[in-house]
């Protein structure tokens, strides 16, 4: 079919059709002009807010303008697959000090190969119903404003957060994109509905959301944890509680997300016991076992080092216990040097913590004491028929 004949706006509901066919929770569509960010793209970068990325700041505004990615593209199908697991034990977690908190994308399967796969297939299909057609799929792949662009597609608004918010379905939702070279009609972008609601900013535990709508990365414990591959600032360390890969606070605390739905995918329920295991078990992983059991996650790709430097962080954040000094005493000769100074870092937070339990104890024994004490002379001086 030429491009003179085809019926796009036909097309365009044919194209949502077929996303869904494929799983895709939503689709839209958007055209590429992104040139209203390029201010507060350019403001970010140079406050340094993107931290050790230095490919943010490397494509530099390219990110705002997707036709420099691709040549030639015209239009932007954005999709979203939602993956909010059946039995979430999110905050439940946080609250066991001794278990280990992971982000909940990260759970189960890496998401990036299945929606690619499937973006692919989309771009196929519609190759079938043009002469002239082409299309490149991303999926977090590629320097382009990704939450932007699904915002103009009607996907949702981008929160105070800044991650997308879809006012039916929350935002625990992966994203991708599909550059196409032809000039499909467009979706409306969403009203903003965060309101006067400030809870992500007030939630977060290192304070990132430096104002609304900017995240300050090297705050932010999802890059302390995944993007960080030096030792973790001193100061940001106690915050970080037991969240050993990611951080979900800023998505918990929304209330847009009592409508999350439920995602369909069974790759994306938990794997190895993810929702629910012991900081000791994960730690206790030889690097085999690790890129054995972390093989096709995402959370593989920050390495072994890096998984051993947050466990050992949320290790120290725990309480009191044995087991946590003899098992971070065990792994610290023969630690490489980064890890070997977070496990350090432990020790003195055990130890810390053991000596104010001590002293807490004694000053319990001391108040005992005195109050027995007291009692008895109390009685004494009573009447002897009181």
């Amino acid at each position: 079919m030429s491009s003179s004949t085809i019926n796009y706006q036909e097309l365009a509901e044919k194209i949502k059709f077929w996303g869904r066919e494929l799983g895709f929770s939503q689709v839209g569509i958007s055209d590429i002009d992104l040139s209203g960010h390029e201010a507060a793209l350019s403001h970010w970068l140079e406050q340094g807010y993107h931290g050790n990325m230095d490919y943010m700041a490397r494509h530099g505004m390219m990110r705002a303008r997707p036709d420099e990615l691709e040549p030639g593209t015209v239009s932007v199908i954005s999709v979203r697959l939602d993956y909010l697991p059946t039995d979430a034990k999110f905050a439940k977690l946080l609250k066991k000090k001794d278990h280990a908190y992971i982000s909940r994308y990260a759970l189960g399967r890496d998401y990036h190969k299945l929606m690619r796969k499937r973006l692919q297939q989309l771009g196929k299909k519609i190759k079938e119903h043009c002469q002239q057609f082409n299309f490149r799929p991303f999926v977090d792949s590629a320097p382009v404003l990704e939450r932007p662009l699904a915002e103009k597609a009607g996907l949702g608004w981008v929160g105070k957060h800044s991650l997308l918010i879809n006012k039916q379905a929350g935002s625990w939702f992966f994203l991708g994109e599909l550059l196409v070279d032809i000039p499909l009609p467009c979706d409306s972008a969403p009203e903003n509905d965060c309101g006067h609601c400030v809870a992500c900013l007030k939630i977060c535990p290192t304070q990132a959301i430096v104002a609304p709508y900017t995240v300050d990365a090297r705050r932010c414990i999802s890059y302390l944890t995944i993007e960080l591959r030096d030792a973790i600032p001193e100061e940001f360390r106690p915050l970080i509680g037991n969240r050993i890969y990611g951080c979900d606070d800023c998505q918990l605390i929304c209330p847009w997300n009592k409508f999350a739905k439920l995602g369909q995918e069974d790759d994306f329920q938990p794997r190895n016991n993810f929702d629910d295991v012991s900081l000791l078990t994960l730690f206790a992983w030889s690097e085999t076992e690790f890129l054995d059991k972390t093989q096709g996650s995402p959370i593989r790709r920050i390495g072994y080092a890096c998984w051993q430097r947050n466990i050992a962080v949320a290790l120290g954040n725990a309480g009191v216990s044995g087991a946590i000094v003899s098992a971070l005493a065990a792994k610290l000769p023969d630690a490489e040097p980064m890890v070997a100074e977070h496990i350090r870092w432990a020790l003195t937070q055990q130890q810390r913590k053991a000596e104010q339990a001590k002293q807490e104890i004694k000053i319990t024994e001391v108040n005992q004491r005195l109050t027995g004490r007291l009692i008895r002379s109390i009685e004494k001086g009573l009447p002897r028929d009181a």
